[in-house]
């Protein structure tokens, strides 16, 4: 107790004299005053009662001494403070508002001010608190310490990862060149090391650019600056990285032909060398691109097909693996044509023949044939074979063939197929319906009408112009049958039979635009030149149909039948007036006349009465 007591005796003698109170005789710990100066000690501010004990026993000295110590340590708390907040911001800690008394924050960011370095733990401790940013920058700064270290600049004083020196000094490290302004700032701060440094490093990169050009061909290029785009063209040579289109223009503009067939080669080496990995060709040791390998993998990526000589070049090497390959390629190329729709020519036909792969064809066919009978509008046939005649046909039109005499028959024959159908309550019976559409027709006649308009300036044989003529009306183009035979000069005709069958189907063509009376003028002038000719009849009677002279028709038609025509050949002219009349009153005036004059012959008219009236 005693030791204590001597110990507090010491101290209030002690804070007697920091606070100006050493006359003040009472000595014992007890006293008031003890207790006021530890109070005012610890930074604690007095009270009123206290401040006024004080003036009572006159140690109004002792009280400014305590108030002034009392300023003093609040300004240094803000001092500290205001330190404490710049250290935040510079080291990018702002992210968390914390009091700098109770987190060990300061005191870290304090040494990484000081110190320029952080322990272990301390980095522990502000990746726990989220101080990321503060973490990145502890880490600049340890690498710009340990640059400064490794490149003898450490005299250098500032230590942030914003400093010039920093940038340079990893621009060394990765032995980059340096700006030219670098050059006179290191003269300038003294750091002579540094730059002896960095001017032994140009001499070393100057002679491997030395040694690259002369490797690579480029010895003619008089630049030995390392600051050359040739420097680093021939850096990415060196590392077998390849070129990019500017830097073999700049090869090119430089011509440096040379070192652009050595960059050709080693081109050439790389893809081979990635052909041989994705053909599972590797064991193959040639690297050369002239090597016959080289080609035949070229064929394979490109997804052509391997002659015999390119297959038995494999099979002697074991390329068993890359025989596949290409054949499985080739065939994925063929089904990916056959899913464009697009048909397979002959060799490649051929090729999946010779290879086993006749599914495929069979395939390809089937896809052909429903995509031509969608084309020509005869998705109803019920034969999806491609050993069907009409596939053989439909394939003729779409390359613009000319049909066999044999295939015109088969689809005249064809024309209306029938088929067994459940009609409920009276059983089966026959239902037909047309099979043919008029697309398949009229491809035909523009076919043969623009064979015989091609025979016609081969030959000059005039009596191809009415063939031609007859096809165009039938492809329904009467506008280009009318072209064809407008510039005639009947008086150098000498054959009347030919301008009589000219005449005729020009008339006709008329006829299809509603021009009737070019028409008839063309029909009359048919007759004069071939008055036993039963077309210009015909043509007569039709165009009277048409005008509704239905008596003076049956005149002409009657003619014809005396000069040849046929009686069907009549009724199916008519039956084409009715079809081709737009005008429901005039057709139906047309095909009452018809049904008064004969019903049983003129049944088929009453369908089409029975038309005029659903349109009402």
């Amino acid at each position: 107790m005693n030791n204590e007591h001597q110990t507090r005796v010491e101290h209030f003698a002690t804070l007697k004299s920091q606070y100006k109170a050493t006359n003040y005789e009472d000595t014992s710990p007890t006293s008031l005053l003890y207790f006021i100066l530890r109070k005012a000690d610890l930074g604690i501010e007095l009270v009123e009662i206290e401040r006024n004990w004080l003036i009572d026993r006159e140690l109004s000295e002792t009280l400014q001494a305590i108030q002034k110590e009392h300023r003093q340590k609040e300004k240094e708390l803000r001092k500290l403070l205001n330190e404490f907040q710049k250290l935040k911001s510079k080291y990018k800690a702002t992210n968390y508002s914390v009091s700098w008394e109770s987190t060990p924050l300061y005191f870290i960011l304090s040494r990484l001010d000081s110190e320029n370095k952080l322990t272990d733990s301390e980095i522990t401790w502000l990746k726990r608190q989220g101080y990321t940013e503060t973490v990145e920058i502890a880490q600049q700064i340890g690498q710009f310490t340990t640059l400064k270290a490794k490149y003898q600049a450490t005299q250098h004083p500032d230590s942030s990862p914003n400093s010039r020196l920093y940038r340079i000094l990893k621009q060394l490290d990765i032995k980059e060149p340096l700006r030219d302004s670098d050059i006179p700032w290191l003269k300038q701060r003294e750091l002579f090391e540094t730059l002896a440094i960095f001017q032994q490093q140009e001499a070393e990169k100057e002679a491997e650019f030395a040694k690259l050009k002369e490797k690579y061909q480029a010895i003619k290029h008089p630049d030995s600056s390392v600051s050359s785009p040739l420097h680093s063209i021939l850096k990415n040579l060196e590392a077998d990285r390849s070129l990019s289109q500017s830097e073999l223009d700049w090869l090119k503009a430089h011509k440096l032909s040379e070192t652009l067939n050595i960059v050709r080669e080693l081109e050439q080496k790389r893809h081979f060398a990635e052909l041989k990995t994705k053909y599972k060709a590797s064991q193959y040791e040639d690297t050369s691109p002239s090597s016959h390998l080289y080609k035949v993998l070229k064929k394979i990526d490109l997804e052509y097909p391997l002659g015999e000589s390119d297959i038995n070049f494999l099979k002697k090497r074991k390329l068993t693996d890359t025989i596949t390959i290409s054949q499985d390629n080739y065939t994925a190329k063929l089904k990916s044509k056959i899913e464009l729709e697009n048909q397979l020519d002959e060799s490649e036909v051929n090729w999946l023949k010779d290879n086993g792969r006749e599914n495929i064809i069979a395939i390809a066919q089937a896809k052909h044939f429903a995509t031509l009978k969608s084309k020509y509008d005869v998705l109803d046939y019920p034969d999806t074979s491609p050993s069907s005649p009409l596939y053989a046909i439909l394939q003729k039109l779409k390359k613009a063939e000319r049909l066999e005499p044999t295939d015109v028959a088969w689809l005249q024959e064809n024309r209306i197929k029938r088929h067994q159908s459940n009609s409920g309550y009276h059983g089966e019976r026959e239902k037909a319906y047309k099979l043919f559409s008029g697309k398949i027709w009229k491809t035909y006649h523009t076919i043969e009408a623009t064979f015989y308009e091609q025979e016609y300036q081969r030959t000059g044989d005039k009596w191809n112009l009415p063939n031609s003529s007859s096809h165009w009306r039938k492809a329904e183009k009467p506008k280009q049958a009318l072209e064809l035979t407008k510039n005639l000069n009947f008086d150098k005709i000498k054959e009347n039979k030919l301008k009589s069958a000219l005449l005729t189907t020009r008339g006709g063509a008329f006829r299809d635009i509603d021009d009737l009376n070019k028409a008839e003028k063309c029909a009359r002038q048919a007759i004069e030149y071939q008055p036993s000719s039963h077309h210009p009849y015909t043509l007569m009677g039709a165009i009277c149909f048409e005008r509704g002279q239905y008596l003076e028709g049956e005149k002409w038609f009657e003619k014809a039948v005396q000069r040849g025509a046929s009686p069907g050949s009549q009724d199916a002219e008519i039956k084409r007036v009715v079809q081709m009349t737009k005008d429901e009153k005039k057709r139906r005036e047309v095909v009452n006349y018809l049904l008064k004059k004969d019903s049983k012959r003129y049944a088929w008219a009453r369908s089409y009465l029975k038309k005029s009236k659903k349109n009402r």
